[in-house]
């Protein structure tokens, strides 16, 4: 497989690193229902009084997001935008007299303030618009095309898989529209995907995780992955939650706030294991992301990044298929950074960490290393003839060590 490469789109993805996820429709204003339930939800509930897009975009930067996401309408059917295809939706609502459009003042934030655009949307819903044959795939395909024809540049467009294990849609017409309206985009995870589901949704990446695949799971509800066609590159995506019982805000969610230290391990078992985090920050009822979760979400963000702001003064040599680090003075190392360069596709298979001391001992043992792998060690001290050594020991044609920074 050494020879499936990525598209500069998909690395330009991996750069991100980081992203926020933000759930936030006609549910938002019903407290109790879950996804699935049926229940109706009544136009009237819906009116957030102090919608502000730009504080959450604000945060999202803040806190280090190069990209966010925005659920543009989920399998409730309700349409953040003035959809013509639904009565369902904010034109039919208190908010602004119907005049309003959330998805408008996402997108015009994301602009503003330079983060990449995400809309997210519901293939499968429920309700008065269930879905049934080529109607329901126009309806599908006439909602999308507003979408991507009256927002302007769209970067990610993100599938959401659930509630759609029985239904036959038409891909080759549905990707089509999509690829002809914006060639550029990123599809996440359906028909023609540019990047996958991690899997699971608590923000976690599997030990040895490789961008190169030749199966894939779509829905939480489906626990067998798919065949694909033939492998593919694609990057995977750890979707969370920063309050883990709701992805929706909900009023009784205000103690299960994810802690900072539990928010730095998922941290390092996400972007540390070569995958890119999506966390969910809800906005409450008055459209605002709630102060603790901003609060939270930008010390965590800040503290992510600042640990490796200022890597160790340390000599790299390269020795055939080690990486020996050294240093003349005493350096404590708790923490490696190892990047692949993937420009030519992924090769590193396996690889160990030892430290030379009289003899060698082994204080890591990996397997992929993708775009980026974070290992904390014991504390080590390096000098002299003391020194640690990464082996790549098993690799599938010629790899690149894009770059090696300890800390």
């Amino acid at each position: 497989m050494s020879n499936i490469k990525p598209t500069e789109k998909q690395l330009e993805f991996m750069s991100w690193e980081m992203g926020v996820f933000f759930h936030f429709g006609i549910r938002t204003f019903n407290e109790g229902h879950k996804d699935w339930d049926g229940k109706a939800m009544a136009l009237e509930s819906f009116n957030p009084t102090e919608l502000d897009c730009e504080q959450w975009i604000k945060t999202a930067k803040e806190g280090g997001a190069k990209y966010t996401i925005l659920t543009t309408k989920h399998h409730d059917g309700f349409a953040n935008w003035p959809s013509a295809y639904t009565e369902y939706s904010v034109k039919n609502t208190p908010w602004k007299n119907g005049k309003g459009d959330v998805v408008r003042e996402y997108v015009d934030a994301c602009r503003k303030h330079g983060v990449k655009v995400g809309l997210y949307y519901s293939p499968a819903q429920f309700g008065s618009r269930a879905m049934q044959g080529k109607e329901y795939d126009d309806y599908f395909i006439n909602q999308i095309t507003e979408l991507l024809t009256n927002y302007g540049k769209i970067d990610y467009l993100w599938f959401d898989g659930c509630g759609s294990e029985e239904h036959e849609y038409d891909k080759e017409r549905i990707i089509a529209a999509i690829r002809g309206l914006q060639p550029e985009i990123l599809i996440f995870s359906m028909w023609d995907p540019d990047t996958r589901w991690v899997g699971n949704e608590e923000g976690l990446v599997p030990f040895g995780e490789k961008n190169v695949v030749t199966t894939e799971r779509t829905s939480i509800n489906v626990q067998e992955a798919q065949w694909l066609s033939e492998p593919k590159f694609l990057p995977f995506e750890c979707d969370c939650k920063i309050r883990p019982n709701n992805w929706f805000f909900s009023e009784n969610d205000a103690d299960t706030l994810r802690s900072f230290d539990n928010l730095m391990s998922l941290y390092d078992y996400s972007v540390g294991r070569g995958g890119t985090l999506l966390l969910n920050i809800a906005p409450d009822r008055r459209g605002l992301l709630p102060e603790r979760d901003a609060k939270r979400y930008i010390e965590f963000g800040k503290a992510a990044k600042k640990q490796f702001e200022n890597p160790l003064d340390v000599k790299i040599e390269k020795d055939g298929n080690s990486f020996i680090i050294s240093s003349d003075d005493t350096v404590e190392v708790k923490t490696i950074v190892i990047e692949e360069g993937l420009e030519n596709g992924e090769h590193i298979e396996a690889f160990e960490i030892n430290y030379n001391f009289y003899t060698d001992m082994l204080v890591y043992s990996g397997k992929a290393i993708g775009h980026k792998q974070i290992i904390r060690i014991p504390n080590t001290l390096v000098y002299g003839k003391k020194v640690l050594r990464i082996d790549i020991t098993e690799y599938d044609g010629e790899y690149e060590i894009k770059k090696i920074k300890v800390f």
